[in-house]
């Protein structure tokens, strides 16, 4: 039987307690064996206030679950690399492309593995929904990513900032169902990116995009949703409509809902990683990020009132 990998959390935040910890006490591939954080520590585990600290103090780590801010998370991950530690990326995998691009040299370099997570490609309905458009091509795409800003990310300061990527931290979870699911690759063409006075970050956006043959796929994203939150994506097709809700929780074809299997996203990107580690193998994808990027470049800046939490 294989050793456990010894891992390792830097940034320990509120994704962490509530998606990363459960997932790594499942997984009998993985033994956390300490963290590394500004502020937080992992109950029972050495805790330190830097990555270097930590690799230092605790050397057989063999890998690095980095979930820190984006703006962040390219240091980390550089000393990570060349100190030859196996690096799990929360996503989006970096504050730029260039970044992750680096990182990805690095990695082969040194020969040990970087894993560009995203979690709602694991959610229950993407693969069926994956298989049924490989099968019936899709004519025409609307994605509606809305949830309340205050509910998800309260007092996280970060995702204000440049770099942060406001809506689209949410956003880039669609970008991801939507760049899995669909046969062929999409362009941006048009977009409007929705800033608030007081912040550097969009709060809403609306993004315009169409494959080679023509088509559509039209996205809207914002922060400001009160009552029920909606991540939806309804794809049109010549035999009829797919619908994935609950960011990916559930799906319709044809108006009938389907049998999925129970969600496990983060249980799912562990057994990845590990399957990359033991493999000696990388998986780098930045697609969802590329669109985000291109948003950012080709969008129509939009000023509107201050926000404030």
């Amino acid at each position: 039987m294989m050793s456990a990998i010894k891992l390792a959390i830097v940034g320990v935040g509120k994704i962490v307690h509530d998606q990363h910890l459960p997932a790594i006490a499942a997984n009998a591939d993985f033994e956390l064996v300490a963290s590394a954080s500004r502020h937080n520590t992992v109950p029972g585990l050495p805790g330190f206030t830097s990555i270097e600290a930590m690799l230092a103090a605790v050397p057989e780590i063999d890998a690095v679950s980095l979930c820190m801010p984006p703006q962040y998370r390219y240091q980390a991950a550089q000393v990570a690399l060349a100190a030859g530690k196996h690096v799990f990326l929360e996503k989006p995998p970096g504050a730029t492309l260039s970044e992750v691009a680096d990182l990805e040299a690095l990695a082969a370099a040194k020969g040990v593995t970087l894993f560009t997570s995203w979690h709602s490609r694991y959610a229950p309905a993407v693969q069926p929904a994956k298989a049924y458009l490989a099968a019936h091509a899709p004519t025409a795409m609307q994605v509606s990513w809305k949830e309340d800003v205050r509910q998800w990310h309260p007092n996280q300061e970060w995702i204000w900032q440049a770099g942060g990527l406001g809506v689209f931290d949410p956003g880039i979870n669609a970008l991801s169902i939507v760049t899995e699911i669909l046969p062929a690759g999409i362009f941006l063409n048009r977009a409007t990116l929705e800033f608030p006075e007081n912040r550097d970050a969009p709060i809403a956006a609306e993004l315009h995009f169409q494959d080679a043959a023509g088509m559509p796929v039209h996205a809207q994203f914002d922060w400001r949703q009160t009552g029920p939150q909606s991540w939806d994506i309804v794809v049109q097709t010549a035999d009829g409509e797919l619908k994935l809700s609950n960011g990916g929780a559930r799906l319709w074809v044809h108006g009938v809902e389907q049998p999925l299997e129970k969600e496990a996203e983060y249980p799912s990107l562990y057994r990845r990683f590990a399957e990359l580690v033991r493999a000696g193998r990388a998986d780098v994808d930045v697609a969802p990020l590329l669109h985000v990027a291109d948003a950012f470049m080709l969008g129509q800046r939009k000023v509107v009132a201050a926000f404030h939490d």
